[in-house]
C-alpha cells in the first residue's frame, strides 16, 4: 500500500505537469499557411508576372500499401484484398490526370527505403494546377483510395513570354527569385508565410480544442514604368537590327526625359521567363544595366555640355580643325579624311569630329572635366532597382592627357546605356537630371500603397547651355535629310566606338550607337539604342540610328507628343575665316 501511495503521489503531484505538457505536446497539429507571391504589372496595368495556385503531389507508399488503414488496426480479408489493388488503382488515376501511362507511376506508389520497408514519402509531380488536383481527389475520393496528398506549390507564369523578361527575371525551382526584379524583390514579392496550430486526436481534430492561427500575408504588388506595347515596338526592332547586322547583342532604351521613367528596355537576344532553364548565359544579361563599355561619339553630348556649362563655347563657336593632332604618343584623326576645315562648334559635333572635340576639351582643365562626367551620373550606378547593375569607369583628376583626349570622344572611359541615357536626357532637359526609375508604385498585401524609391532631381548644367547643345544635336538630324522622324524636329548624336577584346587587351570591332531625342522645341522623349559587335555594317548612323528612327516615330504620338510645327534653323557648320 506504501508503495502504491507513493507511485501515485508521483504521478499525480510530482510528475503530473510533465506528463500533461508530453500529452499536449502529442496532440498539437499545425501547419503552414502560404502567402501569395505578388504580381508584377506594366505601368496600364498588363500581368508580366503572376502566381497561379498550384500544387506539388506526392505519395505515400506506406498508407497507399494498407489503403489508408492505420497501422495500430488489423485488416480484414476485404480491406486486405482492396489495399493490394490500391497502387495499380492509384497508378490509373494519375496517369488519366498527370498524364503518361499507369506503369509511369507504378514506381512512385511503391518507392521503399533503401533498408526494404516502405517509404512515406514520394514526389509525384511539381506544379500540377489546383483544379487538376481537385479532380484527382474527387476520382480518388469516389474509389475510396488514400495516400495521395499535396502541398503549396504555385506556378509563376509570365503571361507575355519574352516580353521584359531581363527586367522582370524568373524564379527557380522553389519558387524564389533568381533573376531580374524577381530577385532583387524577392523578399518583398515572397511576402511572409503564416501558420494554424490546432489539437488533434486519432479520429481529426478536438472540437474545443486549442486553435492557433497567425494568417499568411501576401507579397507585394508592383506597377512598372514600363510599358508593355512600347516594350514589344522596342524589342522587334532591335531584334531586328542584332539580326541583320549579325550583331553580339544589343540593347534599348525609351525614357521619359521629364521624369527619368524608362517607358522600354529591351536586351537581346532575350529568353522567355517561363523557360529560364532552358535560356544562354547571354541571352539573361540585362545588356542595358550589366555591360559597361566605350561610348564613342554619343560621349561628344556629355562634353559639349560640360565646355557650354562652363561658358568655353556656344553652338557658333569658331574652330579652326586640322586633318590630325598628337595626342600622347599617337595621332588622333577623324573617320572622314579631310584638310583643314573652319567648323563652327555645332558643325563639331554634326560631322563628329574627334579632332575638334579634342582641341575644345583642351580648354578645360582635366578635375573639371571629372568632376562634370560624375556629375552626369558616370562611374556610379544610377539606383535603378536591376540586379547586377554596372558602374562602368571615369578616370579621375590625375588623368594623362592624352586620357583626357580620349574621353572627350568616348574613348578611355566605359558607361551602361542606363548611364548614357540618363545623362543625354539630363542635358537635353534643361539641364536638370532626373535618376532613371522602373518602379512606379507599389502596394503591400493588404492592399495599401508602399512607398517605392523615386527619382532623385538635381541641377548638373545651366538652362543657356542646354539650349546650346540642343542646336548642336539637332544639327546632327538635319544633316541628312532621311534622319528625321516624320512630323517631328528632333535631335541626336551617333556613336561608333572601338571596343576593348579582353582576349587580347587590344581594340577588335566596334560598338554602333544612337540616341535620338525628340522633339526638339521641348524634349520629352529619349530613344537610344546600342548594338556590340555588328559585323554587317558598324557606323552608329548606319545601324542604330534606323532603328532608333523606328522607336521614335511610334514613341512620339504614342505618348501625345504633337507634331512640331515651325521648321529646324538653318544650321552653320562651317565658317569663311
Amino acid at each position: 500500500m506504501s508503495a502504491l501511495a507513493g507511485r501515485a503521489l508521483q504521478l499525480q503531484a510530482i510528475k503530473a505537469p510533465a506528463y500533461a505538457a508530453s500529452a499536449a505536446k502529442k496532440i498539437q497539429q499545425a501547419y503552414d499557411l502560404y502567402p501569395d507571391r505578388g504580381q508584377i504589372t506594366d505601368r496600364n496595368g498588363t500581368v508580366l508576372a503572376a502566381s497561379e495556385p498550384a500544387v506539388l503531389v506526392f505519395a505515400d507508399p506506406l498508407m497507399i500499401s494498407r489503403n489508408g488503414v492505420d497501422e495500430r488496426v488489423s485488416m480484414g480479408p476485404l480491406e486486405t484484398q482492396k489495399a493490394a489493388a490500391a497502387p495499380k488503382a492509384i497508378a490509373k488515376v494519375l496517369a488519366r490526370y498527370l498524364g503518361g501511362t499507369p506503369e509511369d507511376y507504378r514506381e512512385m506508389v511503391t518507392s521503399r527505403k533503401p533498408d526494404g520497408t516502405l517509404a512515406r514519402y514520394s514526389l509525384v509531380r511539381k506544379h500540377v494546377p489546383s483544379y487538376t488536383y481537385d479532380l484527382i481527389r474527387k476520382a480518388l475520393a469516389a474509389g475510396k483510395w488514400y495516400g495521395i496528398n499535396a502541398t503549396h506549390d504555385p506556378v509563376r507564369t509570365y503571361p507575355s513570354g519574352t516580353l521584359a523578361s531581363n527586367v522582370i527575371g524568373f524564379v527557380n525551382q522553389d519558387g524564389v527569385g533568381a533573376g531580374g526584379l524577381e530577385y532583387s524583390l524577392n523578399k518583398q514579392l515572397s511576402g511572409t508565410k503564416g501558420r494554424e496550430s490546432y489539437e488533434a486526436s486519432t479520429y481529426g481534430r478536438i472540437p474545443l480544442g486549442r486553435d492557433t492561427l497567425v494568417p499568411a500575408v501576401n507579397g507585394t504588388d508592383y506597377t512598372l514604368t514600363l510599358d508593355a506595347s512600347m516594350q514589344l515596338t522596342v524589342q522587334n526592332a532591335l531584334a531586328s537590327a542584332v539580326a541583320n547586322t549579325r550583331a553580339a547583342s544589343g540593347e534599348a532604351i525609351v525614357m521619359n526625359v521629364k521624369t527619368g521613367e524608362i517607358l522600354a528596355m529591351a536586351s537581346m537576344p532575350t529568353f522567355d521567363s517561363s523557360k529560364a532553364g532552358s535560356a544562354t548565359g547571354n541571352e539573361m544579361i540585362n545588356h542595358a544595366v550589366q555591360d559597361a563599355y566605350e561610348p564613342g561619339s554619343v560621349q561628344k553630348v556629355l562634353t559639349m555640355a560640360a565646355l557650354a556649362d562652363k561658358g568655353l563655347v556656344t553652338a557658333d563657336s569658331h574652330l579652326v580643325v586640322p586633318p590630325s593632332i598628337s595626342s600622347g604618343g599617337g595621332t588622333i584623326k577623324d573617320a572622314f579624311s579631310h584638310g583643314t576645315l573652319n567648323l563652327t562648334t555645332r558643325g563639331v559635333i554634326a560631322y563628329s569630329s574627334n579632332i575638334g572635340t579634342t582641341l575644345l576639351t583642351r580648354k578645360m582643365d582635366k578635375a573639371t572635366l571629372a568632376r562634370y562626367l560624375r556629375s552626369f551620373g558616370l562611374g556610379s550606378t544610377t539606383g535603378i532597382g536591376l540586379p547586377g547593375e554596372a558602374t562602368g569607369s571615369v578616370p579621375g583628376a590625375s588623368m594623362a592627357d592624352f586620357t583626357r583626349d580620349q574621353i572627350s570622344f568616348g574613348q578611355g572611359l566605359s558607361v551602361t546605356a542606363v548611364q548614357e541615357a540618363a545623362a543625354v536626357a539630363a542635358i537635353v532637359n534643361g539641364g536638370v537630371y532626373h535618376s532613371p526609375t522602373i518602379i512606379r508604385s507599389a502596394r503591400n498585401g493588404d492592399g495599401e500603397q508602399v512607398k517605392v524609391p523615386g527619382s532623385a532631381s538635381r541641377r548638373v548644367i545651366s538652362a543657356k547651355a542646354s539650349a546650346q547643345v540642343r542646336d548642336m544635336m539637332e544639327a546632327v538630324v538635319t544633316l541628312e535629310p532621311d534622319r528625321a522622324v516624320k512630323g517631328y524636329r528632333t535631335i541626336g548624336k551617333t556613336g561608333t566606338a572601338q571596343r576593348i577584346d579582353p582576349s587580347c587587351h587590344c581594340y577588335r570591332g566596334y560598338t554602333a550607337s544612337f540616341v535620338g531625342v525628340g522633339p526638339a522645341e521641348n524634349p520629352s522623349i529619349l530613344t537610344y539604342v546600342v548594338l556590340n559587335n555588328p559585323v554587317k555594317g558598324h557606323e552608329g548612323s548606319g545601324v542604330a540610328l534606323p532603328v532608333a528612327q523606328r522607336i521614335m516615330s511610334v514613341a512620339l504620338p504614342r505618348y501625345g507628343v504633337e507634331p512640331s510645327t515651325t521648321k529646324a534653323p538653318r544650321a552653320v557648320l562651317e565658317y569663311q575665316p
